[in-house]
């Protein structure tokens, strides 16, 4: 089974998908937010056509490692994913993920409308290797 990686931003929610093996993270797609119920069901057409059966969600957490406005929308989508689409949801620490994906675009002189474009989805994939990384050092004689 595969892993969906999830970076859900106020416009946009960026998509990535594990490997089978769960090792690598690639960058899938972005949805552009309507509705929660809309976007939900993107997501779980994702889910299907993927064969994911757990989802990583990028949690929005400050600095001082406190929760504010934006990791509460977040976790209130967390919980309608679990409850609509019966899926393990985990909530990953996503600091600096969008800030190092743009950095890293940058350096690679990729114009900014581009960067536009691909920014939500190598974020989801950013955070979805972190997820990935810290499982396999959790157990790391482990494929999964």
């Amino acid at each position: 089974m595969r892993i969906l990686g999830l970076d859900a931003g106020k416009k946009r929610i960026g998509v990535a998908v594990s490997d089978t093996l769960g090792i690598t993270a690639q960058p899938l797609t972005y949805i552009e937010r309507t509705t929660r119920k809309k976007d939900i069901e993107e997501i779980r057409k994702l889910v299907i056509e993927h064969g994911v059966d757990t989802i990583v969600i990028g949690l929005p957490i400050r600095m001082d490692g406190s929760h504010g406005k934006e990791a509460t929308e977040v976790e209130e989508f967390a919980k309608s994913l679990e409850k609509r689409l019966s899926i393990t949801v985990v909530r990953w620490d996503e600091r600096f993920s969008t800030s190092a994906v743009t950095r890293t675009l940058i350096e690679g002189d990729v114009r900014r409308e581009k960067r536009r474009t691909l920014v939500d989805k190598l974020s989801a994939a950013y955070i979805l290797q972190g997820y990935l990384d810290s499982r396999r050092q959790e157990h790391p004689l482990s494929r999964t």
